[in-house]
């Protein structure tokens, strides 16, 4: 089912998963950020419980093989390979060894960490402090500073207003009860409460709904980011990744990465072969 050329390859190649809510996406790409086969997706099986989502990723894997190795954005909270939270997926995911499970499958390695923190990998300079929000089905978010991630930030879970955290204010199920109107109010509410936190130099937004935003009518420290960023940070858990000199540290645990170099580019687009 994948490559047998190997990690020595002089360009490897990536197999990139999102894991989402509603959907679970791939693509192959070098290490150039190119991408080699376009994305394919399929829907999130329900209950998206570990054998389910397996399955759906063996047979993407079949699709767009062959690759060399893996990367995967898991939409909760990731330590050394292990899954430890999945609020919208399923609570069998508790202390689930997805890395080792996948290479098992797959033979070929794997690294995950935290979705948002993949998006995050794709959008950023690697300058300054830098926060990222993804808006789906949950609430993602991801914090960098100078392009080091600080990793897992549960943010979603946080209290926010009315006795409601984040995500219920700012997810699908917000969106669809409150309506389009409110829902941006709310989110608008929720960049100046989380700008007097974290006194970011530069907040990204992602994720499906995304699409429900317009930079016009956001604040000029506020950009949106392409949702396919979120497959193609994945190569930063392996290489370098465009638009960023990152490099996954040989002492991490989980998904933290350093800059050993000047970033290429202050835009998560410029670099980025094979992005329309």
């Amino acid at each position: 089912m994948v490559s047998h050329r190997g990690l020595n390859a002089s360009d490897p190649l990536t197999l990139t998963v999102d894991i989402g809510g509603t959907n679970i996406k791939a693509l192959v790409l070098k290490n150039s950020g190119e991408i080699v086969r376009q994305r394919e997706s399929l829907p999130t099986p329900s209950p998206a419980t570990p054998p389910a989502v397996l399955s759906v990723i063996e047979t993407l894997a079949q699709r767009l093989a062959p690759f060399d190795r893996v990367a995967i954005g898991f939409p909760g909270v990731v330590q050394k390979g292990v899954t430890r939270t999945a609020p919208n997926l399923s609570p069998a995911w508790k202390d689930f060894f997805l890395e080792g499970e996948l290479e098992q499958r797959l033979k070929v390695p794997v690294r995950i960490a935290n979705d948002a923190d993949v998006q995050g990998f794709g959008a950023i300079s690697g300058k300054g402090v830098e926060l990222v929000l993804t808006l789906g089905t949950g609430m993602g978010s991801a914090l960098f500073i100078d392009g080091i991630l600080v990793p897992n930030l549960e943010l979603p879970h946080h209290p926010f207003e009315q006795n409601a955290t984040y995500e219920q204010r700012l997810g699908q199920a917000a969106l669809e009860r409150l309506g389009l109107e409110e829902w941006q109010a709310s989110l608008l509410r929720a960049i100046a409460l989380l700008r007097a936190t974290f006194n970011f130099d530069c907040l990204y937004i992602g994720g499906g709904n995304a699409r429900m935003l317009h930079e016009a009518g956001l604040p000029p420290d506020v950009r949106l980011v392409q949702n396919i960023l979120g497959l193609i940070g994945g190569l930063a858990l392996w290489t370098r990744v465009q638009g960023t000199s990152l490099v996954r540290a040989p002492q991490a645990e989980g998904a933290h990465c350093l800059i050993v170099d000047s970033p290429a580019s202050d835009s998560p687009f410029e670099s980025t072969p094979g992005v329309g």
